[in-house]
């Protein structure tokens, strides 16, 4: 492990960080609200920390990435990304602790939505708008970003592509790592901008509607309002973010093979099908199942399609208080915090490309036991998945059931109730926001313990990086030359 080599670029990406509060800052001089100082001095102090880390372990041009320092730069980055980006909420007294402001950050950089904010609306409107952004950042991912600059440095980005991108097979779109990076942000960034209009169609304001296709994107789910998107009560901004959360929820190397003119490519796709299917079926069931709590089959669905897709996706959004609904209805939203959404996209949880290959392994299994001597492959749109990669899937199930059980454990042994402990874990772990019982979507993770907060900012990480990236970082093998 090269130090030098890993510190200069958590360098380069705090440096990128702290050029970006130029955002909030310029909000903050428009609104003329009290926050420009505490940007200004959070800039300075992330600018300053990159700065002396980038050249005091400047690296040569011709030097080359091993795995490892992948690996690392990724990680160490988001921890990082989080503590600096908690800065301005420190030191604009958003929160009366440096915990709450490091969970919020991290909520944020990791597309979580879990909020530890009691009034929203309070805010300033700078500090809401660094909120929203850091989970734009955060959808796509820092490190890829970062890839585009890779080049400049002579150094090859092709092993923090594979740590950062949350797919069990990485899409890699052309040839040079770069170009990839690029195409997957202009994408992002076009179907953020989309949004943006549609939703000020539904007389939502500039503002609105900015920061909340900056956090539905990146299927992050922080809102302006105390109430989500519930405050609107509007069927055409729900039916708007629906689209585009469903648009975020699908691997965005398909949204690229569309923009090439091939318009069935989201069909052609297994996964895609797989998760468009299994979103409708549920919403249909749960939409029967509440039917009764509501005076009409259309509001039944209105509800019922929305909590769904913002569960599935794992955006978080709530436009109805599901804790009110039957509990048949809570389970099923609890069952799909661990699926996800498609691998390639930015949705958190287990995504649908593993559970796909998880479920062809297990009837691969049973035929043996009728067919010993058979002999059969498990393919994915009709290419056969090569056992390295079905190892692997199988590992990070395993870790990611036990890493939950545990952490279940360990926050309820701090006095939390079980469903409460349960369902935060598996939304923080799955990258969702709300859960169940006093982390609910009317309520927030305000009331939880000081070191129940911090076990919550672990399990987000460890969501958002796929788990092995996080957690190698605790294998002594790792660190030895």
């Amino acid at each position: 492990m090269r130090w030098r080599y890993t510190l200069c670029f958590v360098g380069i990406l705090s440096v990128f960080l702290g050029l970006t509060m130029i955002i909030p800052l310029i909000c903050s001089l428009i609104t003329q609200d009290d926050s420009a100082r505490s940007i200004l001095l959070s800039a300075a102090i992330t600018e300053t920390f990159g700065l002396l880390l980038f050249f005091g372990f400047r690296i040569r041009n011709n030097d080359y990435i091993s795995p490892r320092e992948g690996i690392a730069i990724v990680a160490l980055g988001w921890i990082a990304a989080g503590f600096f980006s908690a800065l301005p909420f420190y030191f604009g007294h958003v929160f009366e602790t440096f915990t709450d402001a490091f969970f919020e950050s991290v909520s944020g950089i990791t597309t979580t939505g879990a909020s530890v904010m009691t009034n929203i609306e309070g805010v300033s409107s700078s500090l809401l708008l660094w909120r929203s952004f850091i989970q734009w950042l955060g959808g796509m991912g820092i490190i890829v970003l970062s890839l585009a600059i890779l080049p400049l440095l002579g150094v090859g980005g092709m092993q923090m592509y594979k740590a950062e991108v949350p797919s069990p097979i990485p899409d890699k779109l052309k040839p040079r790592i770069r170009d990839t990076a690029m195409i997957l942000w202009k994408v992002y960034a076009g179907i953020t901008i989309a949004e943006i209009v549609f939703l000020m169609f539904g007389d939502m304001s500039f503002y609105d509607a900015l920061n909340h296709a900056l956090t539905t994107m990146p299927t992050g789910g922080f809102s302006t309002k105390n109430l989500s998107v519930a405050h609107y009560d509007s069927v055409y901004i729900e039916t708007v973010i629906i689209a585009f959360m469903m648009l975020a929820g699908i691997n965005f190397s398909l949204h690229y093979q569309m923009l090439l003119g091939k318009p069935l490519a989201f069909w052609e796709d297994s996964e895609c099908r797989f998760f468009i299917s299994f979103v409708l079926i549920v919403t249909l069931i749960v939409t029967i199942n509440i039917y009764p709590v509501y005076d009409s089959f259309g509001k039944a669905l209105r509800y019922a399609s929305f909590q769904v897709v913002s569960i599935v996706t794992t955006t978080g959004y709530g436009s109805a208080d599901y804790e009110l609904w039957p509990s048949m209805s809570q389970m099923i939203l609890l069952l799909c915090m661990f699926i996800g959404a498609s691998a390639g996209s930015t949705g958190g949880g287990m995504k649908c490309m593993r559970i796909m290959i998880y479920f062809k392994y297990c009837y691969k299994e049973l035929i043996s036991l009728i067919h010993p001597r058979a002999v059969s492959h498990i393919k994915l749109n009709a290419q056969p998945v090569s056992s390295d990669v079905v190892s692997s899937v199988l590992g990070f199930l395993g870790l990611f059931v036990g890493l939950f059980a545990l952490s279940s454990v360990m926050l309820a042994a701090m006095g939390v109730d079980l469903v409460t402990a349960f369902s935060a874990v598996a939304s923080a772990i799955g990258n969702i926001g709300p859960g169940l019982g006093t982390v609910g979507p009317t309520e927030n993770y305000a009331s939880l313990p000081a070191m129940g907060k911090w076990l919550l900012v672990w399990c987000m990480l460890l969501g958002r990086l796929e788990i092995y990236t996080i957690i190698i970082l605790l294998v002594p093998e790792f660190w030895r030359k």
